[in-house]
C-alpha cells in the first residue's frame, strides 16, 4: 500500500501544467487596472485567467483620462480542448502569455472640445432616430 502511494505522488510530481498570463503595461506606469471588474493592481501587473475570449479592462491614472475597453485573449493550439487534457498530463510547464500595453492620455477638459462633442452626438442621434 505504501508503494502505491510512494508511486502516485511520484508521477503526479511529473506531470505538467498550464499557466494563463495577461502581462499589462501602461505609458505611464503605474496605473491602476481592473480585469473583468476585479481590481487586479497596478501597471506592470501580470493576471492569471482561466479563459480566453474578450475580456473587458479598465485603467486609471492619477492626471489622466480613464480607459474603458475590451481586449481578447488568443488560445494557443495546445491549449485546445482534448488537445489541452494531453498538455496537462505531459511532464512539461506551458505558459500562455497575452501582452496588452495601454497608452494614458491627459485630461481633455477643454469647454469648446466638449461642445463640440456634444453637437456632434446630437447630430448623430438625429440621424439615427429622427427628431
Amino acid at each position: 500500500m505504501r508503494f502505491a502511494i510512494l508511486a502516485l505522488l511520484f508521477i503526479s510530481t511529473l506531470l505538467g501544467c498550464v499557466k494563463r498570463t495577461i502581462s499589462i503595461t501602461s505609458a505611464p506606469p503605474g496605473a491602476l487596472v481592473w480585469v473583468n471588474d476585479r481590481e487586479v493592481g497596478r501597471t506592470p501587473v501580470d493576471v492569471d485567467f482561466l479563459y480566453y475570449g474578450e475580456h473587458s479592462v479598465r485603467l486609471e491614472g492619477d492626471g489622466f483620462e480613464p480607459i474603458m475597453t475590451t481586449r481578447w485573449t488568443q488560445m494557443p493550439a495546445w491549449d485546445a480542448p482534448f488537445i489541452d487534457l494531453g498538455a496537462e498530463l505531459a511532464p512539461i510547464n506551458l505558459h500562455s502569455n497575452t501582452l496588452w500595453h495601454f497608452d494614458l492620455e491627459p485630461p481633455n477638459n477643454d469647454p469648446e472640445l466638449l461642445l463640440n462633442r456634444a453637437e456632434e452626438f446630437r447630430d448623430y442621434t438625429r440621424t439615427i432616430g429622427g427628431e
